[in-house]
């Protein structure tokens, strides 16, 4: 007996001997070792900086951020290093790099577990983020009635305030069921958009592509196709999204068919830019589908609410483009918002595919995550005077000071390595420009037609990180129709 656990004591002692060694060489590398840590840089003992992050990530990147400024930080996840850095000439060297070295897909692929959760969809051609920067971006004011009439539509649906009294509204979800609804008017037509089964099914999508990539996430990956299979709802929801969508893709490849060019009055929508832009499997109506729900899912997600003052340029220009481009005040409120309550504080996510030199000399390999600190960037004091502050005015101020009340660099929608909100270079989020129309037309319409406040002795909650992504936390807000 002694001798049976004498040897089983040697053989767990073997196993974890053999573990050490492993875990020393996959995540100890000379390039790295030359970059400085925050938290513990030991091989094993960075797991324990790796949990520290998952829960505590933001008191993390300011420390790495201020002592290392303006050179570069590493720290410890539980799969690589993320190496930050944190200089404006650094983060441009991001910008620079072509995608075979430090990959812009990489990152969201496994993010969002892209190879199970849309495993339906041919993810190595994202057609879909040109026809966002072109097509969409280019039919902003054309579509913007459209915009505002389903606002309208969806406001009273979702909010109804027809007495004088007080209304209870828990906000995140009716938010998100607005912005759904809002933009598929735009994505799918009106029809489509008011479906309540469509409407149902793209909200439950939303959620689901985050719960499965969580899930499957935390299986080794040659057990993530199994897990993928038995736990993820995504495929079975794109076929059904396909159902829905099958009669109307159906009727407009008819008319494409009988009238060509000369279909003067097509659609214009996003499902009929994508299916003058899609190739071979993504012109299938499961293609499409797939695609539809795919925007939908950043739509929903990247779409936030804030309040600020807006009647003025209202009664100036009145329910179009240019009135909400000259909402100065609501554009500044939008971007410090963005710039305090980021959905990620980390931004810019490349994996290395091949060892990359900044240009400051130091050399990361391939494996290496690289993000940029945008919690840290955002509340740097020597960019942004009182940085911890809400000013809901900030960026409007600068633009008086500067004489110039359409100067572009301090638009909610611009990016610079000052500015990360959505993204930099090439790979910055290229709905920007319709999310922002979009939620500014959603909050003049708020403003003008309620009053809002919160409960009695309530506030904004208090925010939820896990890792590098902030976690929305729904609270109510009492509504009435609007006392003039």
């Amino acid at each position: 007996m002694a001798d049976e656990s004498t040897l089983g004591l040697s053989s767990l002692t073997g196993i974890l001997i053999i573990v050490s060694l492993f875990v020393t060489w996959y995540r100890r590398d000379p390039l790295l070792d030359a970059i400085p840590t925050v938290g513990f840089s030991d091989p094993i003992l960075s797991y324990l900086s790796a949990f520290r992050y998952l829960f505590g990530g933001l008191p993390i990147l300011k420390e790495g951020y201020e002592k290392n400024k303006p050179g570069i930080f590493k720290i410890a996840t539980f799969w690589r290093w993320m190496v930050l850095p944190t200089g404006a000439q650094l983060i441009e060297d991001i910008k620079r790099v072509p995608d075979d070295v430090l990959s812009f897909r990489e990152p969201v692929r496994e993010f969002l577990q892209m190879d199970y959760t849309f495993s339906l969809l041919n993810m190595e051609d994202t057609y879909h983020r040109r026809v966002i920067r072109s097509r969409l971006t280019r039919n902003i004011a054309a579509t913007f009635n459209q915009v505002r009439d389903e606002l309208a539509a969806a406001l009273g649906d979702c909010i109804p305030t027809a007495s004088e009294e007080w209304v209870k509204v828990s906000i995140l979800p009716t938010v998100q069921r607005i912005i759904c609804r809002t933009s598929s008017r735009v994505f799918v037509g009106a029809t489509l958009c008011r479906d309540r089964d469509y409407e149902t099914l793209a909200l439950n999508f939303a959620v689901n592509v985050m719960k499965s990539a969580t899930i499957i996430a935390m299986f080794p990956r040659p057990l993530k196709p199994t897990a993928a299979r038995f736990l993820c709802s995504i495929p079975s929801q794109v076929r059904q999204a396909t159902e829905l969508i099958r009669p109307l893709v159906e009727e407009r490849l008819a008319k494409m068919e009988e009238l060509g060019d000369a279909w003067n009055d097509a659609p214009n929508d996003m499902l009929m830019w994508l299916m003058s832009e899609a190739k071979g499997v993504e012109k299938s109506v499961e293609g499409l589908a797939g695609r539809i729900f795919l925007i939908n899912f950043a739509s929903i997600h990247t779409t936030s609410l804030t309040f600020t003052q807006i009647e003025a340029a209202v009664a100036d220009e009145g329910w179009t483009k240019v009135g909400m481009d000259k909402m100065h005040k609501m554009d500044s409120f939008l971007r410090e918002t963005q710039r305090l309550d980021t959905l990620a504080i980390v931004t810019t996510q490349r994996l290395a595919l091949r060892p990359f030199t900044f240009s400051n000399g130091l050399t990361i390999p391939a494996g290496t995550l690289v993000g940029v600190p945008v919690g840290a960037i955002h509340t740097d004091g020597e960019i942004y005077p009182n940085p911890e502050e809400f000013d809901g005015f900030r960026f409007s101020k600068l633009r008086e000071m500067e004489g110039d009340a359409m100067l572009t660099s301090h638009r909610a929608v611009s990016i610079s390595p000052e500015q990360l909100a959505f993204g930099f270079g090439r790979h910055a989020c290229p709905g920007r420009f319709f999310a922002a129309s979009e939620v500014k037309a959603l909050l003049a319409h708020i403003i003008v037609t309620y009053d809002v406040k919160f409960e009695e002795g309530k506030g904004i909650p208090r925010e939820f990180r896990i890792g590098s992504t902030r976690i929305p936390r729904s609270t109510n807000l009492l509504f009435r129709k609007r006392q003039r």
